[in-house]
């Protein structure tokens, strides 16, 4: 990790590893192995190259394969509403297993929920991908990914040669990885030739198959850092600001817009407060930032729970931490904040978790991002419970830190401390001028508001909150609430 020199002000770090990032919080949201989008990417290089599709058609397949389930977080809402579970659902609709949308068809027509879950997914991973820097070809593979070469794909219905090529490839590359792992190579094959002339070309599929069995054991053989040399494109040499990844965490649940880059303003602030050094306050940023990456293995109906969850919802909650600090393992630079963030829901006394470490096994960093998270979530409305005021939410973490959860100085600094939030904006940020009504709307409809509840909050009608949502559509360049959401945080206006 580094301090940025330019526009946007905070720390950056290489746009390889927050793609890795990305990959991590992509399998965990897909119910997969959290190796699978790098393990994607690698098979897809070879298929790429094998099929002769040339050098930027390789850089897109690999780039897109570690970024095509950017967007899931995005749709995870639509996906709990549809399918109940949206982790596990989707998990199971990726190993194809019997009867996983019979939820949705005794809803109705699967095509019409599917169609704008798959558009909301597109939009964000294809910003995504333009706001990392990543090349035009990697960004209409992903604005296509779920596209088919028969056109029942979606969400544009395109077909044959209208759809990149690469998008194929990475279809191929992912349905090998998961088709062989979980039913073994020749089960694999036997699908993947179903699939042949409808999801993508017979003669790529027939091509895959052919060398599938030298590609997997090769796969097999290689080290991390092999297969990261396969990986790395020029592009990705770059540096990106971390906020990208924050904000694409938050996605998952409306009401937790802008909570990431809350709780990093918040606690880098309290360690100025302690004069800790530049480095230190931007390492606390950052975990700040990453520190949710484990929630998307959780699904939404436990987060959107509005009463005290089960012991089992409890067990898959705390392991939030956990995927949080494996997270640190794959992400490079990021590794150290991840390993930070990990210990956001640590107690002095013994009593959080997933370590459940205590006292001096809790270092000032640690201590700073506990409180400094419990801070901002209690002043945040959530499913449970309203917002709390701010003297409300001060007496009860200064109640806290007296029975030992947290650390009375750094809970007395924040609550004295009167944070800004940082308006750190991505140099790469899309340029759109937005009213101060526009952003007010915004900012309604980005925490899951729909249009009459904006209304009612705003004093306005339903349809003049309309009218300004088309605006802000318009001026963003999107679709979606949640690829606005993105585009808006990334301009630092919500």
């Amino acid at each position: 990790m580094q301090t940025s020199s330019g526009s946007s002000g905070g720390p950056v770090v290489r746009v390889f590893d927050a793609v890795k990032a990305l990959a991590f919080i992509g399998d965990l949201s897909m119910g997969q192995p959290t190796d699978h989008s790098i393990r994607t990417a690698w098979l897809a290089v070879r298929l790429a190259q094998a099929a002769e599709l040339g050098e930027a058609a390789v850089v897109a397949a690999c780039e897109a394969s570690l970024l095509r389930w950017s967007g899931c977080t995005a749709n995870a809402s639509g996906f709990a509403e549809a399918l109940g579970d949206d982790v596990a659902s989707r998990g199971a609709m990726l190993e194809l297993k019997p009867d996983w949308a019979r939820a949705m068809e005794l809803q109705g027509d699967v095509g019409a929920i599917m169609t704008p879950l798959a558009r909301i997914h597109c939009e964000v991973s294809g910003e995504a991908a333009r706001m990392l820097g990543l090349g035009q070809d990697t960004q209409a593979t992903l604005r296509h990914v779920f596209e088919s070469w028969d056109g029942t794909g979606s969400p544009d219905r395109l077909a044959g040669n209208a759809v990149p090529a690469t998008v194929f490839v990475v279809a191929l590359a992912g349905e090998l990885e998961i088709f062989s792992r979980t039913y073994g190579f020749e089960r694999a094959s036997a699908l993947i030739g179903q699939r042949a002339d409808s999801r993508y070309p017979d003669k790529l599929a027939r091509l895959a198959v052919r060398l599938a069995p030298q590609w997997l054991d090769e796969l097999a053989q290689a080290d991390a850092a092999a297969i990261d040399a396969v990986l790395l494109t020029q592009q990705m040499n770059d540096v990106t600001p971390v906020e990208l990844v924050a904000d694409i965490i938050d996605l998952k649940l409306p009401w937790m817009t802008g909570y990431s880059r809350s709780v990093a303003a918040t606690a880098a602030a309290c360690a100025a407060r302690f004069a800790l050094d530049t480095d230190a306050q931007n390492q606390l940023y950052c975990a700040g930032l990453v520190h949710g990456m484990g929630r998307a293995a959780v699904p939404n109906p436990i987060w959107d729970a509005p009463a005290r969850l089960s012991p089992a919802a409890w067990e898959k909650a705390r392991l939030v931490p956990y995927w949080t600090s494996r997270a640190g393992r794959q992400t490079g630079s990021l590794a150290e904040a991840a390993e930070l963030g990990s210990y956001a829901y640590e107690r002095l006394d013994g009593s959080g978790y997933f370590r459940g470490a205590s006292g001096a096994a809790l270092s000032p960093q640690a201590r700073m991002l506990a409180a400094s998270a419990a801070w901002v979530a209690l002043r945040a409305a959530r499913p449970w419970r309203a917002a709390l005021a701010h003297d409300e939410a001060a007496k009860l973490l200064h109640e806290e830190a007296a029975r030992g959860r947290f650390d009375a100085d750094v809970v007395t600094a924040l609550i004295d401390e009167r944070v800004a939030q940082r308006r750190v904006v991505n140099p790469r940020a899309q340029t759109a001028r937005l009213s101060a009504r526009e952003v007010d709307v915004l900012r309604g409809i980005s925490r899951g508001a729909s249009n009459k509840e904006v209304a009612r909050d705003l004093s306005l009608s339903p349809s003049t909150v309309r009218t300004h949502v088309e605006s802000v559509f318009r001026k963003l360049d999107c679709s979606t609430r949640a690829a606005a959401t993105l585009k808006a945080l990334a301009l630092g206006v919500l």
